[in-house]
Parts: C-alpha cells; sequence; structure tokens
C-alpha cells in the first residue's frame, strides 16, 4: 500500500477507534472471584444484566451429552418458589424482560429493566431465584425432551444440517465441542432433573461467575446488585481448562441425501480469543468469505462459475480453538467442481494473501461498522460479557479497530499461510457416479 494512501485510510478510521475509546469500562472481581464489568449510561431509565458462567455445552460430559443446554433452558421455566406460569406472570406485570441461555462456553441469564427502584428491585429478586433456585421441574423437563426430540427428527432431514453435524464430528471427533453434534434422541431422554441440578450445583458458582452490567446504575449500586444476585450461589471451584482443539489429518466424507442440491461445508479448529494471529485471521476471513458478496468466494463461487446462491466463511473464537467454517449449496451435478474451486480459491488466498484493494476494503468495512456492533447497551452487554469471559484486556473495543488499521497483506498472507493447514470437508447429496455438469464461466444461477 502506497505510503499516502495508508495515510489517509488511517485517518478515515481513526474516529470509530476513537468512539471506542470512549466507552468507560469499570472493571473489578469480589473477594468471592466473580468477575463484574460496568458500563454506566444514564441517559436513559434502562439496565442490562447478564450473568455469564463457564457452563457451556463443553462442559457436558461425554456420556450425559445435552445437559448444560437443558440446566440453563429450564432455569428460566420455574423457581423454588414461583412456577413457570407465576414466573412468567410477575415477568409481565414487571415488564422486563428475563431470560435463560447455553451455548458452547458459556450458559447464563439476561434481565432488561427499567432502572426505578420500584420495578428494578424486584426484578432483580425474579433474577435471583432463576440464577440461584431453578425449579426444572420434571413435566417440564419431560415436555421440552419431547420437543427437542422432535425438532432433532425434522433437522436430521435437512441436507445443511446434516453436512454442518458431520462437519463438526469431523473437526472434533473426540473433543467437547463436538457434543453437540453427538445429540440424539437417546442423549436426549437420558437426562434427568438430578443432572440438572448437579451441573447447576458445579458451574453456576461465584468464582465462575461474570457478571456484564449497562445502563442507569452507579457502581456502589452495580456493587449491590452482584451480591443480590450471586450471594447465594455456593464460592464453587477452579474448572480444569478444555483440552486444546487437534487438527488431525484432513478427511473428506461424503453423504447421500434426496434433495436437489449438495450441501458442502468445509472447517478446521483454527482460532481463539486471545489469538496473537486474531486480527490478521479476522481481516483474511473478510476477504476469503465473511464479507458477503465482497468475498472472493462469492465472486468466484457465485459471480463467475454460478454455482451458488451464497457462499460465506466463518470464524468463531473459542478458548480451546473454534473453527474456521466454509459453507455453501450447489445442484448435486456440479458439486465436485463447485468443491474444487473452493479449495483453489482457499489455496490461492492462503498461498498470495490479500490484493491491497481487497485489504483496504476489507478495513473500511470491518473498522467503519465495528462502532455499530456496540452502539445499543444490549450489544455492548454482550462485548463486555465477552471480555470478562476471556479475560481480554480493557482496551479491547479500542484496540480492535487500532489493530485492523494497522495489518499489512503480508501479515494477512504470513498467518493463513501459517495457521491454515487444510479443511475437513463434508459433502452431503454428491452424486455417487457420473460425470459433473460441465461450468459456466459468466452465468449466475436464476
Amino acid at each position: 500500500m502506497k505510503p499516502l494512501f495508508r495515510t489517509l485510510l488511517l485517518a478515515c478510521l481513526l474516529p470509530a477507534a476513537a468512539l471506542a475509546e470512549n466507552i468507560p469500562i469499570q472493571r473489578w472481581q469480589t473477594a468471592e472471584g466473580t468477575k463484574v464489568l460496568l458500563v454506566e449510561r444514564h441517559e436513559n431509565p434502562i439496565v442490562d444484566i447478564d450473568v455469564a458462567f463457564d457452563a457451556g455445552s463443553s462442559r457436558d460430559s461425554a456420556n450425559k451429552i445435552g445437559v448444560a443446554d437443558f440446566a440453563a433452558g429450564l432455569a428460566d421455566t420455574g423457581t423454588k418458589s414461583l412456577g413457570e406460569e407465576a414466573l412468567l406472570q410477575r415477568v409481565g406485570d414487571l415488564a422486563v424482560s428475563l431470560s435463560s441461555y447455553n451455548t458452547t462456553e458459556t450458559s447464563g441469564v439476561r434481565l432488561r429493566s427499567l432502572s426505578k427502584p420500584d420495578i428494578l428491585n424486584p426484578a432483580l429478586g425474579l433474577m435471583r431465584d432463576v440464577l440461584v433456585e431453578p425449579r426444572f421441574d420434571p413435566a417440564v423437563l419431560k415436555r421440552e425432551q419431547d420437543r427437542a426430540v422432535e425438532t432433532l427428527k425434522q433437522n436430521r432431514t435437512q441436507p445443511d444440517f446434516l453436512a454442518s453435524v458431520a462437519n463438526t464430528r469431523q473437526v472434533y471427533p473426540t473433543h467437547p465441542y463436538g457434543y453437540p453434534a453427538r445429540t440424539s434422541e437417546q442423549t436426549i431422554r437420558r437426562i434427568t432433573p438430578a443432572d440438572l441440578h448437579r451441573f447447576h450445583q458445579q458451574y453456576f458458582t461465584r468464582r465462575n461467575a461474570v457478571v456484564a452490567i449497562v445502563g442507569d446504575v452507579s457502581r456502589s449500586q452495580a456493587e449491590e446488585i452482584v451480591s443480590k444476585l450471586t450471594g447465594d450461589l455456593p464460592t464453587g471451584q477452579a474448572l480444569p481448562p478444555l483440552p486444546e482443539a487437534t487438527h488431525g489429518a484432513v478427511q473428506t466424507q461424503t453423504l447421500p441425501h434426496s434433495g436437489t442440491q449438495a450441501h458442502i461445508v468445509l472447517g478446521m479448529p483454527i482460532i481463539t480469543p486471545n489469538d496473537p494471529d486474531y486480527y490478521a485471521l479476522a481481516v483474511g476471513n473478510y476477504i476469503l468469505g465473511g464479507g458477503s458478496f465482497d468475498s472472493r468466494l462469492m465472486k468466484v463461487l457465485r459471480d463467475q462459475h454460478g454455482y451458488t446462491y451464497g457462499a460465506s466463511s466463518r470464524l468463531t473464537p473459542l478458548r480451546a480453538q473454534g473453527p474456521l467454517t466454509i459453507s455453501f449449496a450447489t445442484e448435486k451435478s456440479r458439486a465436485a467442481a463447485a468443491l474444487a474451486d473452493t479449495q483453489k480459491v482457499l489455496q490461492e488466498f492462503a498461498a498470495n494473501g490479500p490484493t491491497e484493494a481487497e485489504l483496504a476494503q476489507a478495513k473500511a468495512n470491518l473498522v467503519g461498522s465495528f462502532p455499530l456492533r456496540f452502539d445499543t447497551n444490549a450489544e455492548l452487554l454482550g462485548y463486555l460479557k465477552l471480555i470478562g469471559l476471556y479475560n481480554l484486556p480493557d482496551d479491547y473495543l479500542s484496540r480492535y479497530p487500532a489493530a485492523v488499521s494497522r495489518l499489512s497483506a503480508e501479515e494477512v498472507k504470513a498467518a493463513w499461510q501459517r495457521r491454515v493447514t487444510g479443511l475437513h470437508t463434508t459433502v452431503v447429496g454428491m452424486p455417487q457416479s457420473g460425470k459433473p455438469a460441465a461450468r459456466r464461466s459468466n452465468g449466475r444461477r436464476r
């Protein structure tokens, strides 16, 4: 990149970094080990709270897959003192939002409420009860198990679901990140209320908690909130780290399906939230397939050859190496050619890196849109939670645009050459015999 153009680009991108620097994050840890992150915003009488735990599906055991998901999912369906309907009625009466959730690495409970004491205080009481005393009603568990089984049966008829599950098994054959891909009717039915209570007791602890708060409260109020929400949780023990995901010999798997299209997924474990190559991998991913119509995969697979309506790549940072994933669908007769061209795009990108024009466009989009990712309290809350869970630096929000802006094309290329060593491939619907149709050079599918 020419020096003058680089200077002009940096000048355009600096305002985004400045916006991030204007977010004053207050951060502390309680005597019991709970991490707290607070951003005061007093413009509106609203407060958002997220109490998160290192208690996602990666904390399941191999012989009890799904316990984390049900433990989190049922937490907001009743407490020791309130059944499901009574709890919903109280939430509705207060006009607040209260919900529990589960992801690969996290379980938790969120609350959005007016900051008026006559609303916030009883809402915090409900949130405390959901966090500390979930009911895990056997009848509710049975109902949700029935729903989960029916959903699984429906999903298993969908080729995109089958491709995603099969590729996850390839990428994480024994690692806990692959447990959800091994969900079956048997694993769902095997879960008992006792399993949920045991999981909750072990992982929903003060030592394992991160509390993120954004909104119309002061530091002293936030301290009282944290004490009220977590004070009755068990102290807990330090959790063992997850095993690092290893990248084994690259494999290709083909599965039959009666649908008209083939669904293709490629993946490998690659990235952590604190990865030294994080920014180079993120920018490269935008150029490869994360940038929608700006990406190389779209330009080659859709615009040049007309294989697909859409192709994308995605990076998912996780503690023990989350995946890089590429996915798209195409006509069965063109699956082999489309896969070959996908692999060619990936190989050429790793070998040569981005062009200066691609890099400039990626920087402009990633940095320019970055402040929009946390322009609401709820969105900022999510970032605070991530900062706490992954021990990211206090200046993470300002560091991101600055680090992206400084990247060179050589740095992006070097990271991709060093880290991308081949992707496992899954094709659902590949023809078992016959030659693929001839390529169309300049057409799009209509």
